[in-house]
């Protein structure tokens, strides 16, 4: 069986749904093809998988009728940050919503309320069909990309987007090489229950030694980590129960957050840590977004926003290409690759920069960056530049 459609999306993840809404809601026909797995074993009450979803993702949820439809009981919005240094003269940096005039900085959304929010508009939404299967091949052609699936099958699309994670099987069958270099750190992430409001700020310490630890609001007093902890911590904090991990975090959380608790039932889980960077984000036919096209150090919080400013940006484009270009027109995707360049070069830059400078601890750069983050701290403009890009907006 042959399935025509304008667009292919291969992932099934929250960047592929995203797109498929997307497309279907600029009058593209989709198929959205989605691997054949078992369904996830849904542990604990709340996801320890979250988002900080900035202020341009927030927009394209709400333009697809995404946002109204998660759960608004289980949305923390960020109303400030604080984020500190090392050592004993540890710098500080610190902004808030109020300062930005903007109602929230951020918003924190588990994984699962986000997926079912999009699986909830899928369902209603027209112009797409689903497909399960193992794609095998992928053939490009004059007037299509065609997708043959492990049974036979082959999906024939003008444009094939590549949404399909880090280990994109697009991107490979596409010949687009990548520059890979692991951090050598696992991000470990579970949930607390804090003794003290943390009134909607969101924390974070650099350390040297012990990699850097997030704790984000979640409602009702609880808060969320994010640890990037070096491979050695790593593997001795996942085997400890949670109450020690609580323990340790008392360092840092004590102060401003009091005693931690974790959550019931315990759920803590670990993934590696590395820099992805794709030598293209297009191919004949193809276009990569999401973790496909790019993956960074998680301490900007930001990779899943990349994903969504992807989709933003490639769907306005394919929808603006003009009625004598296809889909997949090339020009069509030299102007996707253009337009995302930029950004996705100053995150990559930036969180690799920042991960490298804190990840060192020789005295005289711990000093150095300690005076850093207290320079930019009291440089009002910018202050406001670095707030715009971390929201989303430009001040």
């Amino acid at each position: 069986m042959q399935i025509q459609s304008d667009i292919c999306i291969v992932g099934d993840g929250a960047i592929g749904k995203v797109a498929a809404l997307g497309f279907a809601q600029a009058g593209l026909s989709v198929t959205l093809l989605r691997p054949q797995r078992e369904a996830p074993v849904q542990q604990g009450d709340w996801d320890v998988r979250v988002y900080a979803v900035n202020h341009t993702a927030h927009g394209l949820l709400s333009s697809l009728k995404v946002w109204d439809a998660l759960d608004a009981t289980r949305v923390a919005p960020v109303d400030a940050m604080d984020v500190r240094g090392d050592g004993a003269q540890a710098g500080a940096l610190s902004f808030d919503s109020y300062g930005a005039r903007v109602g929230a900085l951020a918003w924190i959304v588990e994984d699962r309320n986000l997926n079912q929010a999009l699986d909830a508009a899928l369902r209603f939404a027209s112009n797409i069909r689903f497909v399960q299967g193992r794609a095998v091949s992928i053939a490009v052609g004059d007037a299509a990309a065609r997708v043959t699936l492990d049974n036979g099958d082959v999906i024939a699309a003008e444009l094939l987007v590549g949404a399909d994670g880090a280990q994109s099987w697009v991107r490979a069958q596409s010949d687009i090489g990548v520059d890979y270099r692991s951090y050598g750190q696992r991000a470990i992430v579970t949930n607390f229950h804090c003794e003290k409001p943390h009134r909607g700020v969101a924390h974070q310490w650099f350390s040297a030694q012990e990699g850097i630890v997030a704790l984000l609001p979640l409602p009702d007093d609880r808060v969320s980590l994010v640890w990037s902890a070096p491979d050695a911590l790593a593997e001795q904090l996942m085997k400890e129960p949670l109450p020690d991990l609580a323990q340790r975090l008392a360092a840092y959380a004590a102060e401003p957050l009091g005693r931690l608790t974790p959550l019931q039932p315990e759920v803590a889980k670990s993934f590696p840590l590395s820099l992805i960077r794709p030598h293209a984000i297009t191919a004949p036919r193809t276009a990569l977004i999401g973790d496909a096209a790019h993956v960074v150090h998680p301490l900007a919080g930001h990779g899943m926003n990349l994903g969504f400013a992807d989709v933003e940006a490639l769907v306005r484009i394919v929808a603006a290409r003009g009625e004598h270009r296809d889909c997949g027109d090339a020009r069509v995707l030299s102007r996707y690759a253009r337009a995302r360049k930029e950004d996705i070069l100053l995150m990559q830059v930036t969180t690799d920069g920042l991960a490298r400078l804190f990840g060192t601890d020789l005295e005289p750069v711990r000093i150095a960056r300690n005076l850093g983050l207290n320079l930019v701290n009291r440089l009002p403009v910018l202050k406001r530049r670095l707030i715009g890009h971390a929201v989303g907006k430009s001040f």
